[in-house]
């Protein structure tokens, strides 16, 4: 086990090993400038999958081949790489692509198993992406990870991340809403009936109650002040637009009005949640979410139920559910008569919004950069920078019955998505980070998520060969997490979203109890397995570099790590010790490149 003195007593072993490590990480980044860096009750399954329409998928409107739309995402990537005269970066390497995929898709890195099996497949490149991104994707053997990273992703758009659930006053159910999402994932639930379940969603928030509904925690704990942040949110995750920039005065630089927001407000007024106490100290146990007749603001005549706002000139204006684009319906308050959030929901699947936001979400997270920033304003005053490519995503989305994998297919067997992450002189201008435009002519490095970062610390120690049940695995998880998370304090409860490299972080990676165990010599352990084994000392350096990096050690590597075994007198198991470590904490490791 690595004691403090002897980190201390290998440090200029250790610390030239790591430094090797982001030395050759970051001349994939860029090839002119070398620059080092340092690094209870049973769940009742009553979740609705259910009878409100339209949850059923609805049927592709498209004869667009899949092969024909990633091609076409090809010639419009290209046409901009012409534009500018800009020449991309070579393909990636085998190996390379094999750890971004599993990174992307499965919220982890491969096992070396997984990726030597993929490196030696002498198939041509196309066929074999294909073939493993279709295993990743529609197998029974990748099914649980594909869900649990996904819903992952969608907890921490919809409702944060766990440091939420410390403070008992907020009405949000973490367990719940995952257990609907996993469902919907598993079951590869279409995005429009998923959206259409979120915004229009009653019940109960926790899993084994009467009632339960995970979806309703989207919408549970957002119904304050009159439900502005539900509107907010609503239409920035749903439809890519910040109508919440217009709730005070009219947009300043284009037309979005302030009775945009208060039309698209009118929704969430019959919406109430209602809260059930429990426990030694009568805290919030869940809560459920209702409609119930709304009289007005005027409480004069619920079948004309008005809602008022007023103007910066002190003038109040009237407003009724009025969807952005213009369309009123009846004005009726009472819930038997109009139930309003489910005919905004009908409203949101239908709108050509609902496709766009969801594919530039899509393309953010598979490439690094969405088409807008942020991804989540499509407004007039914020272009895309691909704009035929966007349409022709949202739209082609849309008409294969917003399926989930399938627009996933598209992205992730593009040309961009291919492409090396090492800057050339003749690509060199296209640099996001700048503040220009992507032009996705090389793959843009970027952190891994939080909770990327512990399932591939977890995969590459092999600790996940011992893990429990999924509840346990998120409840472990997510005490791990908590040190990442800084919520902003905004009206929207915004908060960071990556690992982000902070000193503390880093000394949480460095000495950490998830690095130390990970480092240990013990009986069982992954390390313990790689030292005690027959193969040569070359090669078990090979099995950590392959396991941490998705590929073999340089000879300049090579030479510091038997450098670091002659510092260790011979001790080869206190050597790689060092070395893993060392690995597990360089910049290569962090990134997804």
């Amino acid at each position: 086990m690595l004691t403090s003195r002897s980190l201390r007593t290998c440090a200029c072993a250790v610390t030239a090993l790591v430094l090797a490590g982001n030395f050759f990480f970051l001349s994939l980044a860029t090839a002119a400038e070398k620059t080092v860096v340092t690094a209870a009750k049973k769940p009742a399954d009553k979740s609705p999958d259910n009878d409100i329409a339209p949850t059923k998928r609805t049927a592709p409107q498209s004869a667009t081949t899949d092969a024909e739309i990633t091609a076409a995402i090809d010639a419009l990537i290209r046409q901009g790489w012409k534009d500018n005269g800009i020449t991309p970066s070579p393909p990636a390497t085998d190996g390379e692509w094999c750890r971004r995929v599993y990174l992307d898709v499965l919220g982890r890195i491969p096992t070396v198993e997984e990726l030597t099996t993929f490196v030696s497949d002498k198939a041509k490149p196309a066929a074999k992406r294909k073939a493993l991104l279709d295993k990743l994707l529609d197998s029974d053997q990748y099914a649980e990870e594909y869900a649990r990273n996904w819903t992952a992703i969608w907890t921490n758009v919809l409702i944060g991340r766990p440091p939420a659930q410390r403070d008992r006053r907020r009405l949000v159910n973490r367990e719940g809403m995952q257990q609907w999402l996993r469902r919907a994932f598993l079951k590869n639930k279409s995005y429009d009936a998923m959206v259409y379940e979120l915004v229009s969603a009653t019940g109960c928030s926790k899993p084994g109650e009467e009632g339960y509904n995970g979806a309703v925690n989207f919408l549970i704990d957002n119904l304050q002040e009159n439900a502005t942040t539900a509107t907010a949110k609503t239409a920035r995750y749903f439809l890519g637009l910040q109508v919440q920039c217009t709730q005070c005065h009219n947009h300043p630089f284009n037309e979005w009005k302030q009775d945009q927001f208060w039309g698209m407000n009118a929704f969430f007024r019959q919406t109430k949640a209602l809260r059930t106490f429990g426990g030694r100290n009568q805290q919030i146990d869940f809560a459920r979410l209702e409609n119930e007749d709304f009289a007005g603001e005027s409480n004069k005549n619920p079948k004309d139920a008005e809602i008022y706002y007023e103007l910066r000139d002190g003038t109040t204006k009237v407003a009724y559910p009025t969807f952005v684009d213009g369309t009123e319906i009846d004005h009726s308050g009472y819930a038997d008569e109009v139930n309003r959030r489910a005919e905004l929901a009908k409203l949101i699947v239908s709108s050509e919004f609902l496709g766009k936001a969801l594919a530039n979400r899509m393309w953010a997270h598979f490439l690094g950069y969405g088409f807008t920033k942020p991804i989540d304003d499509l407004g007039p005053h914020n272009p895309p920078s691909h704009p035929e490519l966007l349409d022709l995503l949202g739209r082609e989305f849309t008409a294969h019955g917003h399926d989930l994998k399938q627009i996933t297919r598209w992205i992730v067997l593009s040309e961009p998505y291919s492409l090396s992450s090492k800057v050339g002189p003749k690509n060199k201008r296209d640099d996001p980070t700048l503040g220009e435009k992507p032009l996705f002519s090389h793959f843009y490095l970027r952190q891994m998520r939080a909770e990327e970062l512990y399932e591939s610390l977890l995969v590459a120690t092999e600790a996940d060969k011992a893990k429990g049940s999924f509840e346990q695995q998120e409840k472990t998880k997510g005490e791990w997490l908590e040190q990442f998370t800084i919520a902003f304090g905004t009206d929207e409860g915004d908060e960071t979203t990556t690992f982000n490299g902070t000193i503390p972080q880093t000394l949480m990676m460095m000495n950490g109890d998830l690095i130390q165990n990970a480092t240990k010599d013990e009986p069982g352990s992954f390390l313990h397995r790689v030292a005690t084994s027959n193969m040569k000392a070359a090669a078990k350096i090979d099995v950590l570099y392959l396991s941490a990096l998705a590929r073999k050690p340089t000879a300049n590597e090579v030479h510091l790590a038997n450098a670091l075994l002659t510092a260790r007198g011979g001790d080869g198991v206190a050597a790689l010790q060092d070395i893993w470590w060392a690995l597990l904490n360089s910049n290569e490791f962090i990134l997804n490149h």
